[in-house]
């Protein structure tokens, strides 16, 4: 058995892969005291890349849970320092990792706003309860997200998020209603 890399490490317990989201990936690293700059998979970044957060990073799909030590903005994107990374080496071998956080950490969201996780897996279905289907990803900003749905014949299907398109979004029940205007399932 191996020893913690730091104290803190000693105390975190990695959640199953199920139980975590994703907020981003690392792009590269930047400078030569271990910072890196993060992609962003989040609508909430000042909220996720605080100092202090844990993210476990996913390097060769394992996951080790690293506190984030210093952070500041730069072109929209996070540039992080995590615990135990101090060196431009250590900072580049973690290129392209998965920077995910723990499904009970998050905050509920407004009425009528949505996690992706919450989405993908959900049936949808046309008001004649056509079953379009299912949810595989979504895609975009908050402001503008398409639900991505493998359709039939293999196809991907994009739905823009839109009250006027998706009438019903019921994550409960796994089933979303959209009513698509004529020849939009048509276009993809």
């Amino acid at each position: 058995m191996s020893e913690p890399k730091s104290p803190h490490q000693a105390i975190m317990k990695s959640p199953s892969p199920g139980e975590l989201l994703l907020v981003g990936r690392v792009a590269r690293a930047h400078g030569n005291r271990g910072h890196v700059i993060v992609n962003l998979d989040t609508d909430f970044p000042d909220a996720r890349f605080t100092v202090g957060q844990v993210l476990h990073v996913g390097v060769a799909g394992s996951f080790e849970p690293r506190r984030i030590a210093s952070v500041r903005f730069h072109q929209r994107r996070p540039v992080i320092a995590l615990e135990g990374v101090d060196s431009m080496n250590a900072a580049e071998a973690l290129a392209g990792a998965e920077l995910k956080i723990a499904a009970a950490d998050v905050a509920p969201l407004p009425e009528g706003t949505f996690y992706h996780h919450d989405l993908v897996g959900c049936e949808v279905r046309d008001r004649a309860a056509r079953v379009i289907g299912r949810v595989t990803g979504v895609e975009g900003t908050m402001e503008r997200s398409r639900l991505i749905v493998a359709g039939p014949e293999g196809r991907d299907v994009l739905i823009p998020m839109v009250a006027g398109i998706c009438v019903k979004i019921d994550p409960a029940s796994r089933v979303i209603v959209i009513d698509p205007p004529e020849g939009l399932l048509d276009l993809n």
